[in-house]
């Protein structure tokens, strides 16, 4: 059984009860006995909670009373963000934002008048101080133990870092799958004269890497030649023909004429998502009837020898099946459908004409292997294996019976200890996996090993829907907003990234990727990131946990399902009173919410919309307890109202297209960290009282080419560690760039309007002392009358101003737009760890960099060079040397080189043989 995760919640409770406004700005006035009782109280029981929690798994009595003390920490918390915000709002009024908001503000702030609020509050917290005392002499019956917990940061890799790269684990299944791999592209290939459509079904239990097999058969170069047309599906998450159909056509490469998938817009960042889609826009398939939807499925097999792979097939969605082959045998004779199942009356159905290929266990010397690999990955490679706990990987690779998933957590669990007593426990304590549990019961136990504040950190993740790809920043900002981690002694970021990281290398965490920013300058959305999975088995463990607090709305046209139960249940259903973290993938979300919220009273406290709304939002007051929400808003006005919003941490407008502008009393929201405003086209203008949101962590503007300037005092935001466009204005009353000068920003950052900043504004925004990794820096390219190039604006302040934007020196990446002037500073021949380097439309530029061509500044690690519309550029340096001895040691990594429209380049640098280069492109460059 996973353990309930209750200590952490009390834990953040305490924390809130503790906090220093309370008393500065006396909010709790008339209350102070109730607050010293709970100051008193909630230490006790967060003394005994680990003792608790490890006792509910096998005591009905102790679940109950855990099951008593979230529910009134939940009521405690909320209780105490109220607290906190009366504290923030008299600080705000205080500094002067009632004035500046107008005489509107009443309106915004339901608990302005003290008394009122003195005495509402009081009957609340009266409340929940008489039922904390009454658990805590149920608790001292229970007579639990004191437990000692480590903070969280002493938690992580206590032993160092694992030095396991998950390709040595890839390296382990491949070898041992040589044999079925073989066997199932003989079956693929031998299908060739076939003119029936085949189905080749892989079929055995979770966790036995059939998802992995399926993926070495898809590489396998003999398939890639034999096949004209691949296309992978996960079916898993695909309730109706529709759903399934569209994922199919999604996934399937353009073809050459540019038809097949005309009705669908291309990923904005030319990434194709095989699995569950993030949807950017929800309205291709709302827009699209079904006729349109099977059209466009069978244009894109026919004529083609196609395979397509269906994941993760369930019994639901056999009777999909029927429907849409009909319009998958329109393929090329040799066609073939490649599916994974547990289930073998699935695999029967759908596999008629061929015998289901059943994925045996992986041999018991390759999960010793693997066991093995990653027990011992915190070892140096001269470092010798522990010669009494290798003697013990034999009875526990018994227990794992083939399941390279089970092989890989057990190892993982067993990487953090390091005495024979403690492989002994974990050996004693892991069950043997049998056909009716699967190999749930050693998932559960890695999840039980994990640190509490780990535990709670995972579980969150039931929110999503199995196989969906998340953005490692946003759950780390999610975790920061719920007040998942709360290290005063550390960076809350870096904690978040540590634990991450730990999870990950427990197996909680796979397909860990990191999606490169795309190349184009015109991007409206170029941002890197780290993405991941959670494998469907671990989705399962996370789900045990969080019972029915999570709640999904799936795609589905007619449907709402709970992610917690395995039935359909009815529309009042889905959303039961106890949910407090909701996800929508339907369409048209604030439809199913109003009709939902009706009836129900849940406390909302996140709300992810994963496709666009159209419906404006009804029951506003009851999402009064977010604190994380993410909305897709296809209106020109924002669906929610400030004033209901006071808890907000965390909020993502991005994609918004038709938003103009926010309220100005956004700006009530005291503790929102995240604000994300990408993809937002049409937003002109931000707050103009942003500067008292001093909670602001991460400000994302990139991708809103409408945004003219940014609002003044944004040096005010202290906290801000993430602002990914900044757009220089020329109004007086707009922030300049030197007030970004002592802000700790990092990440990726855009200075837009470059020809609205001066030299001295410039200096001040102190851009060497930022450890930023991406920078682009874009002036406004602008022709006069005539088309004279001369008479654009003064080349010499665009170099001075440049010549003062000199980043630090782990920039990773510099992109640079539109700049007037003949040459580049020399710090830009330095720059020793850039990665990319994207030069577009610098029409005076006569050389690249300063100074004389010397191997000190030889570009080490430079692996993408970009150079487009550069029609006055002539050379490379300034002093024009191709025979200089060392030469060759320049762009020693370089991968990718571009040079498009550059009319007067003559030559590339001499005698450079680029070793690594793989791929080259130029166009209209005469003289190369």
């Amino acid at each position: 059984v996973a353990t309930m995760v209750v200590g952490p919640l009390v834990k953040i409770v305490m924390e809130k009860v503790s906090n220093y406004l309370l008393d500065q700005y006396k909010v709790m006035k008339g209350m102070e006995e109730q607050h010293e009782i709970l100051k008193r109280k909630l230490p006790a029981i967060l003394d005994i909670i680990t003792d608790a929690e490890q006792a509910a798994t096998h005591r009905e009595g102790v679940a109950a009373w855990l099951e008593a003390i979230k529910k009134v920490a939940y009521q405690a918390s909320e209780v105490f963000d109220e607290f906190k915000y009366e504290a923030l709002r008299r600080q705000a009024k205080k500094k002067g934002h009632y004035k500046e908001l107008g005489f509107h503000v009443v309106k915004l702030f339901p608990t302005h008048n003290r008394f009122i609020f003195r005495k509402r509050m009081g009957k609340k917290l009266h409340k929940i101080v008489h039922t904390i005392k009454v658990l805590v002499t149920e608790m001292n019956a229970f007579g639990f133990k004191y437990q000692q917990q480590p903070p969280v940061s002493s938690q992580l890799r206590r032993k160092g870092p694992a030095n396991t790269d998950p390709k040595e684990i890839m390296e382990i299944i491949r070898k041992s799958r040589a044999n079925d791999k073989s066997a199932i592209v003989s079956r693929l290939v031998g299908q060739a004269k076939n003119a029936d459509l085949t189905v080749v079904p892989i079929v055995g239990m979770g966790g036995l890497g059939k998802t992995t097999l399926a993926q070495l058969v898809y590489k396998e170069s003999i398939i890639q030649e034999h096949f004209g047309l691949l296309i992978w599906v996960c079916a898993s998450e695909c309730y109706d023909v529709d759903s399934l159909a569209k994922r199919i056509v999604e996934a399937a490469p353009e073809k050459k004429d540019g038809a097949t998938k005309a009705v669908f817009e291309k990923e904005k960042d030319g990434r194709k998502t095989s699995a569950f889609k993030n949807k950017d826009d929800g309205t291709e398939a709302t827009a699209m009837s079904r006729k349109t939807l099977l059209d466009n499925l069978q244009n894109v097999v026919s004529g083609q020898k196609y395979l397509l792979v269906l994941d993760d097939v369930w019994e639901r969605q056999v009777h999909i099946w029927h429907e849409l082959k009909a319009f998958l045998q329109h393929g090329e004779r040799g066609s073939v459908i490649l599916t994974t199942t547990r289930d073998n009356e699935v695999a029967k159905k759908m596999g008629r004409n061929v015998e289901a290929y059943n994925l045996a266990s992986l041999e018991e010397k390759f999960i010793k292997e693997i066991i093995e690999t990653r027990a011992f990955s915190y070892l140096h490679e001269e470092e010798k294996r522990p010669e009494k706990l290798l003697n013990m990987v034999d009875e526990i690779a018994k227990r794992c019976v083939g399941s390279p998933l089970a092989a890989t957590t057990l190892g993982s669990i067993l990487r953090t200890k390091t005495s024979e007593e403690e492989w002994k426990a974990i050996s004693s304590r892991s069950s043997i996996c049998i056909e009716e549990t699967g190999i749930l019961p050693i998932l559960k136990l890695s999840y039980n090993d994990l640190p509490t504040r780990m535990k709670q950190c995972f579980a969150f993740c039931a929110i999503f829907p199995k196989d969906y790809e998340i953005d490692m920043n946003k759950l780390i900002q999610l975790w920061i907003a719920h007040g998942f981690i709360q290290e005063k002694q550390a960076h809350l970021e870096t904690i978040g990234r540590r634990i991450f990281d730990e999870l990950a290398s427990r197996s909680f965490f796979q397909d860990v990727e990191q999606v490169q920013a795309t190349s184009s300058q015109d991007s409206e959305l170029c941002y890197s990131k780290t993405t991941c999975k959670i494998h469907d088995l671990m989705h399962d463990v996370a789900l045990s946990v969080m019972k029915n607090e999570c709640a999904l709305a799936t795609e589905e046209p007619d449907k709402i399902e709970s992610v917690v139960t395995t039935e359909e249940p009815s529309q009042s259903e889905w959303l039961p009173n106890t949910a407090r973290h909701l996800f929508l993938s339907c369409k048209d979300p604030g439809k199913k919410l109003n009709i939902s919220l009706e009836s129900s009273f849940p406390a909302i406290q996140t709300l992810l919309c994963d496709s666009s709304m159209s419906s404006s939002l009804q029951h506003l007051s009851k999402y009064s307890s977010l604190q994380a929400l993410q909305l897709c808003s296809a209106r020109r006005t924002f669906l929610l109202k400030p004033k209901y919003l006071h808890h907000l941490r965390y909020l993502d407008l991005s994609r918004s297209r038709f938003i103009k502008a926010l309220p100005e009393d956004i700006s009530i929201l005291y503790n929102l960290q995240t604000l994300n405003l990408s993809g937002c086209t049409s937003l002109c203008e931000l707050p103009r009282q942003m500067k008292y949101m001093t909670a602001l962590r991460h400000l994302y503007t990139h991708g809103c080419p409408e945004l003219k300037s940014m609002p003044r005092d944004l040096r005010k935001l202290t906290s801000l560690q993430t602002l990914t466009c900044f757009v220089a204005g020329s109004d007086p009353n707009c922030s300049n760039v030197g007030e970004l000068g002592n802000l700790n920003l990092g990440g990726q950052l855009e200075l837009r309007n470059l020809a609205n900043v001066t030299e001295v504004d410039a200096r001040a925004a102190n851009l060497v002392n930022k450890e930023l990794r991406r920078l682009t820096l874009t002036w406004t390219f602008r022709w006069n009358y005539f088309g004279d190039q001369n008479c654009w604006r003064d080349d010499k302040e665009d170099a001075r101003v440049l010549q003062n934007l000199k980043p630090h020196d782990g920039l990773h990446a510099i992109l640079i737009n539109s700049y007037g002037a003949t040459t580049f500073p020399t710090w830009m021949a330095m720059l020793q760890n850039i990665v990319q380097i994207h030069l577009f439309s610098c029409r005076k530029l006569v050389w690249l960099f300063s100074g004389e061509c010397d191997t000190s500044f030889a570009f080490p690690n430079l692996k993408e060079l970009m150079l487009k519309d550069l029609v006055c550029l002539k050379r490379w340096w300034e002093i024009d040397n191709d025979g200089m001895q060392g030469a060759a040691l320049m762009f020693p990594l370089l991968e990718k080189l571009h040079i498009s429209n550059c009319v007067k380049l003559k030559a590339l640098p001499g005698h450079l043989t680029f070793p690594k280069l793989q791929n080259v492109c130029i166009q209209r460059c005469p003289k190369l």
